[in-house]
């Protein structure tokens, strides 16, 4: 007999998403992780993630009070190409919403999902899963505490190494990109007037986004030679760079904060769901943070796998898992090469790719159905979407 009716590994937003969302409906959850460490990122979190924030009783309250929102997008061309695109403008008031999102620090949003999901009667267990067997009724998952738990599906959000995964026996594709992100935050003169601004130079995107009061939140794509200079540079003479780099839209930069790299690469499971097991955020796809649409697909996958497992006579059947990689496959597919391609002809250097680039750059900012189009696709996909994500 199975212990939970669904087994969630991984930490994360998401899988913290997806634990409160089944225990919400009545679910009985196990949330699957280790220790959750701190982490110096801020996540711009788009209208539907927001509305299932709220939906699961996590917003506004006092995370509002310390986020900014994000009212409008700029995309600015410093290639230094013959060719460049316009300024790319967007306001959220163009499609009838007070923002895009809000910018929502993880030292903040983690924690507020942890205690809700503790509200909601989750079973917490501080491991880390070591593999998985399923058979024709449950999934039994083996963690590194010697325990052993059965469930009937399990969710994994355990990340790009994902031990589920693999016990599942999904492969995937990898890629690696010659760059690094660096994370940081930083004071600035100017106000963002609550503005992100993502520039796209040779080596990657520049994008700042904004914070509470006159701080913003940085993520400064380069080679990773680069980088590791960036990361050695005192605080006084790194903030010099941030204004170099800026060309000083905000002002006098200071105040930067704690620093963090990760390397740039990708991944796509072949597919999103099977032998009881469906693959949420990173064991599922991973791609550069260009567009602010990583944490926001993870989240989709988290809700949209709840959408079936709640009311399911079995909600690990081939059935079920069938229709989860239905469901999944068009979103991450469609959002992962968009952004493929737009970084890719960043580090190329390739003249038909920054014609390309620039070409669609050009028709969005002069077709305003175009416009609309793409803002609208850039909070959520248009059909599909889940049930706690809904207006």
């Amino acid at each position: 007999m199975a212990d939970f009716a669904a087994l969630v590994a991984g930490g994360g937003p998401a899988g913290l998403s997806a634990a409160i969302l089944l225990a919400k409906e009545g679910v009985s959850t196990a949330l699957i992780t280790p220790e959750i460490k701190s982490d110096p990122r801020t996540i711009a979190l788009m209208i539907p993630s927001v509305r299932m924030l709220t939906y699961i009783g996590v917003w506004p309250g006092e995370l509002q009070a310390k986020t900014a929102p994000l009212k409008q997008v700029h995309i600015v061309d410093d290639t230094g190409n013959l060719v460049a695109s316009p300024r790319l403008a967007l306001a959220a008031s163009e499609v009838g919403e007070e923002a895009f999102g809000w910018n929502i620090p993880l030292n903040l949003l983690i924690p507020a999902l942890l205690a809700r999901a503790e509200e909601l009667g989750v079973t917490l267990i501080p491991a880390s899963v070591t593999g998985a067997t399923s058979d024709a009724s449950d999934i039994t998952v083996s963690l590194d505490n010697g325990q052993k738990l059965a469930a009937r599906v399990c969710l994994a959000a355990d990340g790009y190494n994902s031990t589920l995964r693999e016990a599942a026996g999904i492969s995937v594709e990898r890629w690696a990109y010659d760059q690094d992100a660096l994370v940081t935050s930083f004071a600035h003169s100017r106000s963002h007037n609550f503005t992100s601004v993502e520039t796209h130079k040779r080596n990657g995107a520049f994008t700042t986004v904004p914070m509470p009061d006159n701080h913003s939140a940085l993520v400064w794509m380069e080679r990773p030679a680069r980088v590791a200079e960036l990361l050695a540079l005192s605080d006084v003479n790194l903030a010099a760079e941030i204004q170099v780099e800026s060309h000083s839209h905000l002002g006098r930069i200071s105040e930067t904060g704690p620093r963090k790299v990760f390397p740039m690469r990708g991944l796509r499971a072949k597919f999103f769901a099977s032998h009881r097991t469906m693959l949420i955020g990173e064991a599922s796809h991973v791609f550069p943070p260009i567009g602010a649409q990583g944490l926001n697909m993870s989240l989709r996958d988290a809700a949209h796998a709840v959408d079936l497992i709640v009311g399911a006579d079995d909600p690990g059947s081939d059935a079920i898992m069938a229709a989860f990689n239905g469901l999944r496959r068009s979103d991450i597919f469609m959002r992962q090469s968009a952004i493929g391609f737009m970084n890719t002809s960043l580090l190329a250097a390739a003249l038909p790719l920054d014609l390309g680039r620039v070409a669609g750059l050009t028709l969005v900012n002069s077709l305003q159905p175009l416009r609309k189009w793409i803002m609208r696709e850039g909070l959520s996909p248009s059909t599909n979407l889940p049930f706690a994500m809904r207006a």
